[in-house]
């Protein structure tokens, strides 16, 4: 029998068996056979992850999160409890004839993208299709239904744009020659293009 060499809690229910070292998976968690899952993750109780969803490393999965196929989280992401994601634009049941065979054809899936270091806050629902941008935050309660661009923070039902974080996460306030600093980690940054792009 092949050496685990990430955790898994006695209640949680994994299928997978592609899943990183030192990864720690808690009670009544379930990951579906087909999941991928990277090193160093924390994944909560009661979290679903599909065979077909792809998790990066060092990422946070809080309690009550679903990740569904389709769905595909880059390295260092936060999700915050019971986030939600989905990965069909017109879903129906797939026992309804009128689009059985749209389901068995697999061609329903939306894909849906969260990349690297974006934090996205307890009970948001983000809409498949769309791609939340490097170090992106996203409220806590907010229906993503837009691609959401690098370093923006974004609230509200639909999701709307309320301005720009750094990499640690911290609200950034540009001044009128369009440079800010980070408050907690000093890092500057110059808005380019509309965009906050880290200065060297």
């Amino acid at each position: 029998m092949k050496t685990r060499n990430f955790f898994a809690h006695p209640q949680a229910l994994v299928e997978s068996e592609r899943i990183g070292a030192g990864t720690r998976i808690w009670a009544f968690a379930h990951v579906l056979r087909g999941a991928r899952i990277g090193r160093d993750c924390n994944i909560g109780d009661h979290a679903f992850i599909e065979g077909g969803a792809v998790v990066g490393h060092r990422v946070t999965v809080k309690n009550g999160v679903m990740i569904w196929d389709g769905v595909s989280i880059a390295d260092g992401v936060f999700l915050g409890p019971n986030v939600v994601f989905t990965n069909d634009r017109t879903p129906r049941s797939p026992r309804l004839p009128q689009v059985a065979e749209r389901y068995r054809s697999g061609k329903w899936i939306s894909r849906t993208r969260v990349e690297r270091g974006a934090s996205i806050g307890a009970g948001a629902v983000v809409v498949s299709g769309v791609t939340i941008g490097r170090f992106a935050m996203i409220g806590a309660g907010a229906v993503v239904t837009k691609d959401v661009p690098p370093h923006a923070l974004v609230v509200g039902v639909p999701a709307v744009p309320r301005g720009w974080v750094s990499e640690a996460g911290q609200k950034l306030e540009f001044d009128a020659a369009g440079l800010a600093r980070c408050p907690s980690s000093g890092q500057r940054y110059r808005l380019r293009g509309g965009k906050p792009v880290k200065l060297q």
